[in-house]
């Protein structure tokens, strides 16, 4: 029986033309999906002429504003000068538990008795920073937790200043700015505060909420001591704020 002889395949070169086109086809990097954020603050419309002149690039750091001592009116320039911040929430609250020992929470609630019924409040507090020298903190309240919360986070961001840091231990002398370069003193209702610059390696020898600010503004190392009735994480949070604002009107020489 006689073999059928197969028909010698040709090999067809490419054209170089159509090599080209596939090559840029494949070095053509995917399209750039944006986030949530970027389209909020793409569609944003400013308001205040300091938010047009951060709007059309014109102020390109938050230092510009806050160094002038201009107030933020708006949320969207410290979202567009300081993104990926670090946000927080401050445990103000407290659930319903036997002889009143429930446990802690960021939403406090409290209500009014009104002939109608009662009538509930949610309250709380939020710390926003970038770790470098930059916090705000801001308290918000609304008839459900939600939207307290988002107030809160609206009134930190326009709440945001700049903190002074600094070596002033006597212990270490390094020059880094890990801590404080003095003691400072903040008061607010009966709670009384006293910030301490502390060596290195020691860390924030401060109350579990105060860390969440120290630690938004930068802060390794801290001491602190306390008057008066902490328990108030309120008054607590604003006597600490106090005293911070108050270290960064101080003018450091060295």
């Amino acid at each position: 029986m006689a073999e059928q002889k197969k028909a010698p395949t040709e090999e067809v070169e490419a054209v170089p033309a159509v090599l080209e086109i596939e090559a840029a086809v494949e070095e053509k990097a995917a399209p750039r999906v944006f986030t949530a954020a970027e389209r909020v603050l793409d569609a944003w419309q400013p308001k205040s002429e300091t938010g047009r002149k951060v709007k059309s690039g014109e102020i390109t750091d938050i230092d510009q504003i806050l160094d002038k001592g201009a107030k933020i009116r708006e949320a969207q320039i410290v979202d567009k000068l300081l993104p990926g911040m670090q946000t927080n929430y401050v445990m103000i609250g407290q659930a319903h538990g036997k002889f009143g020992g429930g446990k802690r929470r960021i939403i406090r609630q409290t209500q009014q008795k009104t002939a109608e019924g009662n009538k509930p409040m949610f309250a709380a507090m939020a710390v926003v920073g970038d770790e470098r020298n930059h916090v705000g903190v801001g308290i918000g309240r609304a008839k459900e937790s939600i939207p307290a919360k988002e107030k809160a986070l609206r009134q930190a961001k326009l709440n945001l200043m700049s903190v002074t840091m600094g070596c002033g231990s006597w212990k270490c002398g390094c020059g880094t700015k890990h801590s404080l370069p003095f003691e400072v003193y903040g008061k607010s209702g009966s709670v009384e505060v006293k910030l301490m610059p502390a060596p290195k390696c020691t860390g924030l020898a401060v109350d579990d909420e105060l860390k969440k600010i120290l630690r938004a503004a930068g802060y390794k190392d801290i001491w602190s001591k306390t008057w008066g009735q902490t328990r108030k994480k309120i008054n607590f949070i604003h006597a600490t704020v106090n005293a911070l604002r108050k270290a960064s009107q101080m003018k450091v020489t060295r």
